[in-house]
């Protein structure tokens, strides 16, 4: 209840005797009506001290005048009242300019065993302030604990405090489940109270309007006297500190950012050359050139790479021409090697560091490999604050009344300054009334709007069906959540208390992982985790068999144009046509094709069509 303090002067102990000898109590209404008749009487001396006069000469005026008649005297009886200042039975009377009475205390009284007992008073300037004190041993500490159910204030937002399905069947505290339910009821159990949990009315957890300059959420109800404790999701910020006491944080988490989680990325028909940048294939392609004219050029110059194939003739030949360098150097690299090797040490030279080139460029690329084609990549837009600063196609925004717009008005650094301009004059507003709204709100966005959140809520929604969003990028802050009471709450020690054996005995990490993961929705990991990974699918190597299928069909398109070739060539020598030239080729393949000793050649000369000589040559 609620008592004006009486303020100790001699005429209230006179007072106090009177009414003891009358048998009757000094009731409030008595008090104020005393006070009231001091501030009229004290204010009528101080203007006969002025020498102003207030009489009233002539006749006297209606009351109910229309229009009524102002009295002449009336603003200096008003200005006289304003500047009173007495000590009544009430306490410190004083008025401001609208003639409200101001600097006053109101006690605050507690219904206990031994009978009414203050724990506290209110005035407007420090508000609520608890004055009472729990000794241990003492007849009334039981009672200041145990003997009483306190108000716990929440808030209902996933996974910390949720409805049944059967509330609707249910009654009290076991309407609620959640991690804040537990711990709630894990905290009472340690600190030995009754509670009731309430649902904050406004849905906020609290923020000062800077126009009126009043608490809302679940600081307003602490601050102005609605509930005991605030067991919730409420972060320890510096302006929340100033009006309430918080105990050590059993949550740590910083602000992060949540997002729309983007389309797995298919792999591409070349996806095997992902591994390795393009401008790498480049400098590659561009290496192998270089080193087979190189090649060239040393087995040209050094005489050790020429040699005679007929001593008896003389004639000296060199092995490495263009072509032959670049088969050279082709088999290096594909790791086969080749059928004819330098031999001048110039030439070895170049093969030397043209072979460990390859196996560093083979090896990277395997390495590499492995991961490419077995993870599935998802490309994000964003992946960080700065991400988000420097552009204006996704939009951003956050709770409109909580800690986290809270940061970005009071932050300093030129990121988040920034962050906080493009937030507050966005149109349509990027501010959400609530979480749910604002996941909602990234959902049907279809990526454009990312929305900043405490990371441990980003994780919790990343396990929830439909498994839509994602968390990127690291936390922007570090903060952590704590329970709250009223300043001066003989609460505070031994919930502070509570919180840090809870944590010591590791039942705090015990109920996140509770209701974090052990009944996620999305499968295991989380986190931050892009990246899953599956096995080999046909589209990841696709590429692959193109080039392969490709390669033949070139092989092929290559035989026939020097079949072509050579049938023209030799129908020219021989003086025949080109189509019987080939057809005499066509039929010797089809007998070398049957023929299990060995293939001849197709263009030996047939004695059927007296084309060739009899002589064939095996190969």
């Amino acid at each position: 209840g609620l008592q004006l303090s009486m303020f100790q002067c001699s005429s209230l102990t006179r007072l106090y005797k009177f009414r003891h000898q009358l048998g009757q109590r000094v009731r409030y209404t008595g008090a104020l009506t005393y006070d009231g008749v001091k501030v009229m009487s004290t204010a009528f001396q101080n203007l006969r001290k002025q020498r102003i006069d207030i009489s009233r000469r002539g006749n006297a005026g209606e009351c109910l005048a229309n229009p009524p008649a102002p009295w002449g005297q009336g603003i200096d009886i008003q200005r006289a009242l304003q500047q009173v200042r007495i000590d009544g039975l009430t306490g410190h009377i004083q008025f401001n300019e609208k003639g409200r009475r101001t600097n006053f205390t109101v006690s605050v009284m507690e219904l206990a065993p031994s009978g009414p007992k203050k724990v506290g008073y209110w005035n407007e300037d420090e508000k609520y302030v608890s004055t009472a004190t729990f000794m241990r041993g003492s007849n009334d500490s039981s009672y200041g604990l145990q003997n009483r159910t306190y108000i716990v204030t929440t808030i209902l937002e996933s996974p910390y405090v949720m409805l049944k399905k059967n509330h609707d069947q249910l009654t009290g505290n076991d309407k609620y489940e959640g991690y804040i339910v537990e711990l709630a009821a894990e905290i009472a159990k340690h600190v030995g109270y009754h509670y009731k949990l309430k649902v904050v009315s406004d849905g906020k957890y609290g923020a000062r309007d800077p126009e009126t300059k009043m608490w809302n959420g679940m600081v307003g109800e602490l601050v102005y006297g609605k509930a005991d404790v605030a067991v919730a999701p409420l972060t320890i910020t510096l302006v929340r500190e100033e009006v309430i006491d918080f105990s050590k944080p059993f949550m740590s988490l910083g602000i992060s950012i949540m997002i729309k989680k983007p389309t797995k990325s298919k792999p591409g028909v070349f996806s095997f050359l992902d591994p390795l940048a393009y401008e790498i294939w480049m400098c590659i392609v561009f290496a192998y050139i270089g080193v087979s004219v190189v090649l060239f050029l040393v087995s040209r110059f050094s005489p050790y790479e020429w040699h005679a194939e007929d001593y008896e003739e003389g004639e000296q030949t060199n092995e490495f021409g263009i072509f032959n360098s670049l088969w050279f150097s082709l088999g290096a690299f594909m790791q086969q090697g080749c059928d004819i090797s330098p031999r001048s040490l110039s030439g070895r030279i170049v093969g030397g560091v043209w072979w460990f080139f390859t196996l560093i460029i083979i090896s990277s690329y395997t390495a590499n490999l492995a991961a490419f084609l077995t993870v599935e990549r998802m490309v994000s837009p964003i992946e960080s604050a700065e991400d988000l600063a420097k552009q204006t196609e996704i939009a951003y925004g956050t709770l409109d009344a909580g800690s986290t717009k809270e940061f970005f008005r009071r932050s300093k650094i030129a990121v988040f300054e920034k962050m906080w301009s493009y937030m507050k004059s966005a149109d349509p507003s990027v501010f959400v009334k609530t979480t749910d709204e604002g996941v909602m709100r990234v959902r049907k966005s279809k990526g454009k709007y990312a929305y900043l959140l405490e990371s441990t809520m980003n994780e919790y929604i990343e396990q929830r069906k439909p498994c839509d969003t994602m968390k990127v990028g690291g936390n922007l802050d570090s903060k952590g959540y704590g329970i709250a009471t009223p300043k001066g709450s003989p609460l505070r020690n031994p919930v502070n208390l509570a919180v840090l054996k809870l944590n010591e005995q590791g039942l705090l990490d015990k109920l996140k992982n509770k209701w974090w993961y052990d009944k996620g929705e999305c499968g295991s990991g989380g986190g931050d985790s892009k990246d899953k990974t599956s096995a080999l699918s046909l589209s990841n190597v696709a590429g692959v068999f193109y080039i392969l299928i490709g390669g033949l069909g070139l092989a092929m398109l290559v035989a026939l144009v020097e079949f072509c070739y050579k049938s023209r060539t030799e129908s020219q020598r021989m003086k025949v046509s080109t189509a019987r030239a080939a057809a005499s080729a066509a039929q010797t393949f089809q007998c070398s094709a049957l023929d299990t000793g060995g293939a001849t050649a197709p263009y030996t000369e047939l004695q059927s069509y007296g084309l060739y000589s009899n002589n064939t040559v095996k190969i």
